[in-house]
């Protein structure tokens, strides 16, 4: 038997990355799925691999209540309710000193990092009673434990929060047999990671990418897929006694 047949899964910022890539794991072990991001043609382009009779999406904003509220609907109409919630949307911002940092993208990256995950727990959680229990997933990153490199004070501050936000859940959800936690990746081969590398040593990001990669126990990056079956786990009966927990997949980085 498959590891997920009959439960169903909302997953955000499903579109691309580490999401996508949890998309087709779960859909690969029978999960029917409800999936959100910002860009429809990636959004569409993942159902059509997970499926299309098993599988459906909403363009949505994280950071608004009623995107949340809708996403969390449109599920139970269309699959009659959810079994796990991955809250997985996450931008990264900029790289600059706390000095020198925009304060709109600061307060662009709490918004989709910190208040997108409140949200998401906010109308997640009553439809999660409603089957009288289930998993949540929060994506923080190793930056959620280490402030790890320099001029990313927004996504590290983000993303300890996310972790206070899943402590306080896994306490408030226990009662109902509903679990709560953080995947911690470490650099994982994305675009978002592709990004952090061009902002670390723009023009050269191959030179920041073999910094980052040095400093790494295992000496290479995750992929996608490593971070998506731990998820797996997760969301899986077999982690049944797992809750409030912080798991890393980092090579190593937290270690050291």
């Amino acid at each position: 038997m498959t590891r997920l047949a009959n439960k169903v899964v909302v997953l955000t910022g499903a579109g691309s990355g580490i999401g996508l890539a949890a998309v087709n794991l779960f859909a690969q072990q029978g999960a029917k799925l409800m999936l959100a991001g910002r860009n429809e043609a990636a959004l569409a382009s993942a159902v059509k691999m997970a499926g299309e009779g098993n599988a459906a999406y909403i363009v949505a904003d994280v950071s608004k209540p009623e995107d949340n509220q809708r996403l969390i609907k449109m599920a139970e109409q269309k699959f009659g309710g959810i079994d796990a919630f991955v809250a997985n949307a996450g931008v990264e911002g900029t790289t600059a000193a706390i000095v020198d940092y925009p304060v709109d993208v600061f307060d662009q990256v709490m918004a989709v990092n910190v208040r997108g995950v409140f949200l998401g727990l906010k109308y997640a959680i009553p439809a999660l009673k409603k089957r009288a229990g289930g998993s949540i997933i929060i994506t923080s990153s190793i930056g959620g434990i280490k402030a790890r490199g320099q001029g990313n004070s927004a996504y590290i501050a983000s993303k300890h929060a996310e972790i206070g936000l899943m402590r306080t859940a896994s306490a408030e959800c226990a009662p109902f047999n509903i679990r709560v936690n953080c995947v911690l990746p470490g650099p994982t081969d994305t675009r978002m990671m592709r990004n952090i590398e061009e902002g670390r040593s723009p023009g050269a990001p191959e030179k920041a990418r073999d910094t980052i990669v040095s400093g790494l126990p295992l000496k290479r990056y995750a992929t996608a897929q490593e971070i998506a079956n731990l998820m797996l786990f997760l969301v899986s009966d077999e982690s049944s006694i797992c809750t409030g927990g912080v798991y890393a997949a980092d090579g190593g980085l937290s270690a050291i």
